[in-house]
């Protein structure tokens, strides 16, 4: 209700007729639309973490292109792209599609893209316990295309690199994974 509330307040102050009939209903659509697209607040990161036994397992374990949305902190306006997570088991393995879950979990608030690859990066290390977690991510934001320096090409990339993949000593499993990447 409290959303709704605050859309009304919004309408009223950037349109002359907040009250016609295209507009009747959107406070409420925009109320239902932010349970949705702020979902990632009411999830546990750690509850997607149902690891098995990986045996002996010991390479780079890679979901690429995953379809992400998120919404700038800043400006509140959607930024999209994809998201590559990879991981080097240390004795266990996590369902691959909880690599999308924990994405979906992080994305789905208010973010900075840095941020939310260093939560997925974070989460892998603390509840997975492997080798080395990766998550880069490729994105179009909103907020430099639409507003700002309207910049309509931009892509930003990031990456949260941890253990292994982070080594400076031995850059073979940080090659490697760049390889895995950009394969067609």
């Amino acid at each position: 209700m409290i959303i709704k509330k605050a859309i009304e307040t919004i309408l009223e102050c950037i349109e002359s007729d907040s009250k016609r009939e295209g507009l009747t209903d959107t406070p409420a659509r925009v109320s239902k639309m932010y349970k949705y697209i702020f979902g990632g607040y009411f999830q546990n990161p750690e509850s997607v973490f149902k690891v098995f036994d990986g045996g002996t397992y010991n390479q780079i374990v890679l979901l690429k292109d995953i379809e992400m949305y998120s919404m700038c902190e800043h400006h509140m306006l959607p930024f999209y792209g994809k998201a590559h997570i990879a991981y080097i088991p240390n004795k266990k393995v996590i369902g691959i599609s909880k690599l999308a879950r924990l994405l979906e979990i992080f994305s789905r608030r208010l973010q900075i893209q840095e941020r939310i690859g260093e939560q997925v990066t974070t989460a892998l290390m603390t509840h997975l316990n492997p080798l080395g977690a990766a998550c880069i991510i490729e994105a179009s934001h909103l907020c430099m295309r639409m507003r700002g320096v309207e910049k309509q090409n931009s892509i930003m990339i990031t990456s949260s690199l941890r253990g292994i993949f982070l080594d400076k000593s031995n850059s073979k499993a940080h090659t490697e994974l760049l390889q895995l990447i950009n394969r067609s």
